[in-house]
């Protein structure tokens, strides 16, 4: 179950991210893995899917402590679909909630 969750929730984690600030692959990995455990090979393939969707850009900066690094920024349609997925978690996670605390019949 732990696997589906973090799965379903990681593009609401990513977008969320990249709507406070531009941030590069490993900082993205470092700051999730704060509250849930995920490697490089989790959060690249989703990068990927998420500039194919038009929903973030990249852009290189050049690194003094290394090779330049690839940043990555949220675009407008990324915002858009970051505050529904959201509303859509809150939602979701106020309904288990109830569910957990013994409220399922009070809405």
């Amino acid at each position: 179950m732990q696997t589906q969750l973090k799965r379903g929730t990681l593009e609401l984690c990513v977008l969320t991210i990249l709507c406070r600030c531009d941030r590069y692959g490993y900082e993205l990995v470092n700051i999730i893995s704060d509250c849930m455990h995920i490697t490089e090979g989790t959060i690249y393939p989703l990068m990927k899917r998420l500039k194919d969707a038009g929903s973030i850009d990249s852009y290189i900066v050049e690194s003094q402590e290394g090779p330049p690094r690839k940043y990555y920024r949220i675009t407008e349609s990324g915002r858009k679909i970051q505050k529904e997925q959201e509303s859509e978690w809150r939602s979701f996670s106020e309904a288990i909630n109830k569910l957990i605390n013994g409220e399922e019949g009070s809405k």
